[in-house]
């Protein structure tokens, strides 16, 4: 018997029993199904999250008290006793470490902005230097760029997102408008172009005023000793990607020096990178991951013992018919073929309709959350495979047993 008419046989099994194989092949499709979707929302929000990471440099480097990552309440209460990185210790990295081309110290807090009556909550207030614009890469639509001259003057300028814009009915022009944050008067001297969304947060709802002038009129002025207080950010860029870990040695270096560091302690401050935020993401992912195994595995087994079941039914069933094809010549190989095809176009089946019902529901789904799906051909490949694998496993007991009947037993059964 050749493989075309084991194929034509089974698929001639399959149809005489619909409902049958319908059920069958239910765990399958269910299995395969989560498989589809399940990589293609995790893999599209990979794409999405390197992206959105690489927007903020892989090379730029925060330095602030902590490190990032999870951590429990003892740490954290730790790292809030350490010293604050001041103004003083970001203008020393620009001045003293030649792996660094630019600095940017940074302050921000969320608060309300106001005008004339108008407000915009949640408005993410950024106080920092002129570098700032060209780590950062935000570009200015209109008006002009932050200068040294402000931030040495602490002048009451301000730069605004697309957003704020839009909310406080600023018009098409708002150079020049006064806004308020925290009770002082800040003149806007530049709107900002639209950035779009960062990991579900809007890039153009916030404010950005030099450092001086958030240290006169919100934060006050950011001392090392300052207890609890606020610590400034510093963001620095080296020279490229190759001077990325001599900046970070010369970072360390100076810092600890400053900060008085003995050669026993760890630092006590962290240098963080966009890899550090992916290492993150990748960690909570790799949960789902393994939840998404756990369930695809599930409904694989329950699938597979179907189709087990359902084949020992049909051999059953069939007795009569396999002592008939002995009789007549069939050999076991000819026999075990022929069930070990039907069990795997069983599976098959199941897992061509959970490919398309996938395509369809990560589509479906992408359009609700708003979060982008893609299907590779790799899961494709993985979720046919699965469906093929469990065809053939559960399916080899059945055809043995079917190709290990005796014919003339077998032409006895009633």
């Amino acid at each position: 018997m050749h493989y075309w008419e084991s194929i034509k046989l089974a698929f001639e099994a399959i149809r005489s029993h619909k409902l049958r194989s319908g059920l069958t092949t239910l765990g399958i499709l269910i299995g395969v199904l989560a498989v589809i979707v399940m990589m293609s929302m995790i893999d599209g929000l990979n794409r999405m999250v390197t992206k959105q990471l690489d927007s903020i440099g892989s090379t730029t480097l925060y330095v602030q008290k902590s490190t990032w990552g999870p951590q429990d309440e003892a740490e954290r209460l730790k790292v809030m006793r350490r010293k604050n990185l001041t103004l003083a210790d970001a203008y020393a990295i620009r001045d003293n470490c030649p792996s660094v081309r630019r600095v940017s110290p940074n302050l921000h807090m969320m608060t309300t902005v106001k005008y004339r009556g108008q407000e915009a909550r949640g408005i993410h207030v950024n106080g920092t230097t002129p570098d700032d614009q060209y780590i950062g890469d935000y570009e200015i639509d209109l008006g002009r760029p932050m200068s040294y001259f402000d931030v040495d003057h602490k002048r009451q300028v301000c730069l605004i997102g697309p957003t704020i814009a839009e909310k406080l009915a600023l018009g098409q022009d708002p150079i020049g408008r006064k806004i308020i944050i925290e009770g002082k008067r800040f003149e806007v001297i530049a709107l900002l172009k639209k950035q779009g969304v960062f990991l579900g947060n809007d890039k153009d709802s916030y404010v950005v005023i030099p450092i001086t002038a958030y240290m006169k009129c919100i934060s006050g002025e950011i001392r090392e000793h300052g207890g609890f207080g606020t610590s400034v950010q510093v963001v620095v860029q080296p020279i490229d990607i190759k001077h990325v870990a001599t900046a970070r040695d010369e970072i360390t270096e100076l810092l600890r020096r400053r900060r008085r560091v003995p050669p026993s302690k760890p630092d006590d401050f962290g240098i963080n990178s966009a890899d550090q935020l992916m290492a993150v993401y990748r960690s909570i992912t790799a949960g789902i991951f393994g939840l998404m195994i756990g369930v695809t595995f599930l409904s694989l087994l329950v699938g597979g013992i179907g189709i087990m079941n359902i084949m020992m039914v049909s051999v059953s069933e069939r007795t009569r018919e396999i002592g008939v094809r002995k009789a007549i010549g069939a050999r076991k190989s000819d026999i075990m073929r022929q069930f070990l095809v039907e069990a795997v176009a069983l599976s098959s089946v199941g897992g061509v309709c959970g490919m398309i019902l996938g395509f369809i529901l990560a589509a479906l789904v992408s359009l609700a959350i708003k979060l982008p799906a893609t299907v590779t051909w790799w899961s494709v490949l993985l979720g046919f495979g699965f469906s093929a694998a469990v065809g053939i496993f559960f399916g080899w007991y059945p055809a043995q047993r079917a190709a290990e009947l005796d014919p003339i037993e077998a032409l006895r059964y009633e």
